[in-house]
């Protein structure tokens, strides 16, 4: 299964994902014109700054979802695919998810009493995170294949840093 995977090297904090991300739920799917709706996009990715380098973050859709486990009304569920999915229309608002999500990214819905978390933007192939990341930072693929990227990167740096000795 594919996951959105997070290169932390990569990443320069421009916040293009969060960008993407709120236009991607906006109504209007256009950035000129979202600035303008009569209920604002909100972003589901947050680029935070630890120690003065950027790590954006979202939904990591856990196997053993805290928040499914809390929802009462069950608004929160796995899909079969493993994806943490939401279903607002049987949401009471009570938050508990907000209370015991482990990485802080369900937040709360500005305009009714309601939450949004990333849904990896079913109506679209890659979600808008991972196609605007200018430096590839995000990533849409099988964890074994980000681990294979990541080893062959690291021993190519070390085969060259140690042949420049």
């Amino acid at each position: 299964m594919k996951e959105i995977l997070i290169d932390m090297e990569k990443c320069m904090g421009c916040k293009s994902c969060e960008i993407a991300c709120r236009i991607a739920h906006s109504e209007t799917k256009n950035i000129y014109t979202a600035i303008f709706e009569r209920k604002l996009p909100q972003k589901r990715v947050y680029v935070e700054s630890i120690d003065g380098f950027p790590v954006p973050i979202q939904c990591r859709h856990c196997e053993e979802a805290p928040c499914t486990i809390s929802c009462m009304t069950g608004a929160l569920y796995k899909d079969g695919d493993g994806i943490t999915c939401y279903n607002e229309s049987i949401c009471v608002g009570c938050f508990m998810c907000v209370m015991v999500c482990p990485f802080g990214i369900i937040n709360r819905n500005r305009y009714e009493k309601k939450i949004v978390k990333c849904d990896r933007c079913p109506d679209r192939e890659i979600s808008a995170c991972v196609e605007a990341c200018p430096t590839k930072a995000l990533t849409y693929k099988e964890v074994e294949e980000f681990s294979i990227d990541k080893r062959k990167r690291y021993l190519t740096e070390f085969v060259n840093f140690d042949n420049s000795n």
